[in-house]
């Protein structure tokens, strides 16, 4: 008989103990698995929701780099966010196009210059996926109340301007 795999939060105690008996402080080790946890457990249900849509990683994030950027977007700008080569890129925007979700147009005023936007189809594509992570991610958060949400959120985004910090 295999053996029984652990649960997520004992997988998390083991993690922390094994940290906390190496030197680390187990309050800090505690907070960074449980986010490296939960970063890793929402990733593979993203994976599975694109995948159940027909759409790579690299394709969703183009969908919302144009989400995001609420304006037509060059190919150059798009391989600049997505941090790969232009001719990734291109190759991205090919698949998207074919299945009707972004439309390429020539700048009026530069006819060399591409812009790439997303269609309407690409918008509900957008929608619809948000609207299906909403629902998880509701269920991931139902036990803890508004209030808690509130500073959940505070605190995480103290977390990330530190990171922005340390980065500089």
């Amino acid at each position: 008989m295999p053996p029984r795999k652990p649960s997520a939060q004992e997988e998390h105690r083991q993690s922390v103990a094994a940290y906390v008996a190496a030197g680390g402080e187990e309050t800090v080790q505690r907070v960074i698995t449980a986010v490296q946890s939960l970063n890793r457990k929402l990733d593979q249900w993203y994976a599975r929701q694109l995948a159940d849509l027909d759409v790579t990683a690299g394709e969703w994030g183009v969908v919302t780099a144009l989400v995001k950027a609420k304006e037509p977007l060059t190919p150059s700008q798009l391989a600049d966010l997505g941090k790969v080569a232009p001719s990734s890129m291109t190759h991205r925007l090919d698949k998207l196009a074919q299945r009707g979700l972004i439309e390429r147009s020539q700048d009026p005023g530069n006819r060399t210059r591409v812009f790439v936007s997303l269609t309407e189809e690409g918008r509900q594509l957008f929608n619809l996926a948000i609207q299906g992570s909403s629902i998880v991610e509701t269920d991931v958060l139902q036990d803890l109340s508004s209030p808690e949400m509130k500073d959940l959120a505070r605190l995480l985004e103290v977390v990330i301007a530190r990171l922005d910090d340390i980065e500089a």
